[in-house]
């Protein structure tokens, strides 16, 4: 099915409707009539600038709200960085702003990427580089540009940077990630377009083995066993798309989509008997950091955010019925601004579609007789980015149950490295001489609570093992203990496997049937948190990593975890600055800020290609429903799901 970006039921669009390719153009028109721009100026970043959230909620088609955009501006000879707002319904520029050394960079550029091989290979001390290892084709040297981080070197203050590994290709068509050219890399100044230092250490061999998963010379015939696997929904889908809108089992949000954070879900709510009840505002990955743990010369600053440096969103996926998503789909295009500001699609950035899981609940009954199945289901909302060597699916998941679920699928290529010999303490053997350094995924879910209202509350929930005693004579009882987390101070929070450690949030103010707040909880995986030392440069820049869970009051300017602009920028933005207000979270308009994460300690299976790992996070109802909500929902039609079960044995 095809997209539409704007309500079919009308012309004005939604405070939250995602941007078209109109309103870029203009966006870019506004501007060039304001004199904002030169040759020289690019657009780091163009975003849709949400209207605060009860200004959303009091939405009045007949009075929208103003539309604006915010734009990242940068000029390409000066280095001069400015955040700009704009409106779009007025055609004026509303806000701008300079920023200094302490902000940050804007994020990498397209461009930045494309500039840098002539300027790297330009550089005799590289040159010099390359020779000492016998690399004497620098065609066939693949220069790989990565965001600089910040780590007080001399010379390095105020600099808009990328520092530069290599790798080498046999032929065009040989993936260069197998031969890294290890102990040599460039750093590069990208307004005075040259490198100012080139760190040459050891000189270790180049690793010969090919990688080309693409190959079939390589990877010999396909297998011949596996049977067609055909999804159908002759009826067609169950749920409903009218433009941004999208209803399914009582379920129904918005669809969004920004250039930083990519898909983007807004007004989660769900249908209780003709009643709209609201759960989340807005839910969206705000930022995710890659650090590497190598703390050799060349590779002690990898340490990657994939939103807030390279912008997840134009890095966006378009998506291949058949490939990435089965069955009877719908799409959602996506629109950013390139480099000039100029819109481009992103055909099928978004895909919806909806899966069976297996037994949604079961029981026969020993004393009635009654055997009863039904089948659960889930509407899937998702997208893939491809940033460098790693690709990532966001998948999120909505139940029959009132679940919520999001799943991230990491997959792509492995960032490689030579490997010295046995004992090499930083990273895995994958391929003969062919190393991958420990690194670690770690996401940050923003998901801005609106649990039956906007006045919400968090109680930490631990299971408890309670000693024998007058109370517990045989020694079997077990409790709960309920921690409620009153201010910013205490919602820095650490999941805990051992005590089987949940949050929930729950609406003080509304009450179910039995006379408890109704509530959601969060499931945390708990997998291990930021692994570098409290000290590093990287856990100051990427402090949401540090905890499992923040909590936060609810502030429109505050939409990253680790701040506006996280390129180069030391590590004073972000969620430790929002918390540092210490605002009072308890019963009042929070946001909760989730992270979760894989510690990658790379197997040989996973080169030349990964298979997906995945992560991420349960959202379950608890005491928000009355009973089960799922009730209602009728058996399988399907023969095989009949009484008479000899009759279909095969």
């Amino acid at each position: 099915m095809s997209d539409q970006s704007t309500p079919v039921t009308g012309t004005v669009p939604h405070p939250l409707d995602r941007l078209t390719e109109t309103e870029i153009a203009t966006a870019r028109a506004v501007f060039d009539d304001a004199g904002v721009v030169t040759d020289e100026t690019r657009f780091a970043y163009l975003g849709l600038e949400e209207p605060a959230k009860q200004d959303v909620l009091d939405y009045d088609p007949t009075d929208p709200p103003d539309r604006q955009v915010r734009v990242f501006l940068l000029d390409r000879s000066t280095g001069l960085a400015q955040d700009v707002v704009a409106s779009l319904t007025t055609r004026q520029i509303v806000s701008r702003r300079t920023l200094d050394a302490s902000d940050g960079q804007p994020p990498v550029l397209l461009e930045d990427f494309e500039s840098v091989d002539e300027i790297v290979k330009s550089d005799q001390r590289w040159r010099d580089a390359m020779a000492r290892r016998g690399v004497t084709d620098l065609d066939l040297v693949c220069t790989c540009p990565l965001s600089a981080g910040t780590y007080d070197i001399p010379g390095e203050e105020g600099r808009r940077m990328l520092r530069v590994l290599s790798f080498l290709q046999h032929r065009k068509a040989d993936h260069p990630w197998a031969h890294p050219i290890d102990g040599v890399v460039a750093y590069i100044d990208l307004i005075r377009n040259e490198v100012i230092d080139v760190i040459d250490d050891a000189v270790m061999p180049i690793p010969e083995e090919e990688g080309n998963f693409d190959d079939p010379a390589a990877t010999g015939p396909a297998r011949t066993s596996l049977k067609p696997l055909e999804i159908t929904q002759p009826e067609g889908p169950s749920f409903h798309v009218d433009g941004n809108v999208v209803q399914w089992q009582n379920w129904r949000f918005r669809v969004g989509f920004d250039a930083r954070e990519g898909l983007v879900l807004h007004q989660i709510s769900f249908d209780d008997h003709g009643r709209q009840r609201p759960i989340v505002y807005r839910a969206s990955v705000s930022e995710m950091v890659v650090p590497y743990g190598d703390p050799s010369p060349v590779r002690f600053w990898q340490n990657y955010f994939d939103a807030g440096e390279y912008l997840m969103g134009k890095w966006t996926n378009s998506l291949v019925l058949g490939c990435d998503c089965l069955g009877e789909i719908h799409y959602f295009d996506g629109w950013v601004a390139d480099d000039h500001g100029n819109p481009q699609q992103i055909v099928n950035a978004i895909c919806l579609h909806e899966e069976d899981v297996g037994v949604l609940w079961k029981h026969t009954d020993v004393y009635t007789g009654s055997s009863e199945t039904r089948r659960q289901r889930r509407l899937v909302i998702s997208f893939f980015i491809t940033v460098g060597n790693y690709d990532y699916g966001f998948y999120w998941y909505l139940y029959l149950d009132g679940t919520i679920q999001l799943e991230a699928k990491a997959t792509g290529v492995l960032f490689t490295s030579s490997y010295p010999g046995d004992g090499y303490r930083w990273a895995s053997q994958v391929g003969p001489g062919l190393g991958a350094p420990y690194h670690q995924h770690l996401f940050s879910a923003r998901l801005d609570m609106t649990v039956d209202g906007v006045q919400n509350a968090v109680d930490e929930l631990d299971a408890v093992r309670v000693p024998v005693g007058p109370d517990n004579p045989y020694g079997n009882a077990f409790t709960r203990r309920a921690t409620r987390l009153r201010r910013e101070s205490d919602g820095q929070r650490v999941a805990d496997k051992a005590v089987g450690r949940v949050w929930q949030i729950s609406n003080p103010n509304v009450v179910s049937r039995l006379g408890q707040p109704v509530s959601y909880v969060l499931y945390p995986q708990g997998e291990p948190r930021l692994l570098a030392d409290d000290t590093a440069s990287i856990t100051r820049r990427a402090r949401f990593a540090t905890k499992d869970l923040w909590v936060t009051r609810y502030a429109p300017e505050e939409r990253y975890a680790a701040g506006d602009f996280v390129n180069q920028q030391p590590g004073v933005d972000g969620l430790p600055a929002f918390a540092a207000q210490d605002r009072g979270i308890d019963g009042e308009d929070i946001v909760l800020w989730h992270t979760f994460g894989l510690a990658h300690f790379p197997r040989p299976e996973d080169w030349p290609i990964m298979p997906v790992d995945t992560c991420g996070f349960t959202m379950k109802p608890n005491g928000f429903f009355d009973r089960n909500p799922t009730l209602d929902v009728p058996a399988a039609p399907s023969d095989h799901c009949s009484p008479d079960h000899s009759a279909h044995h095969r």
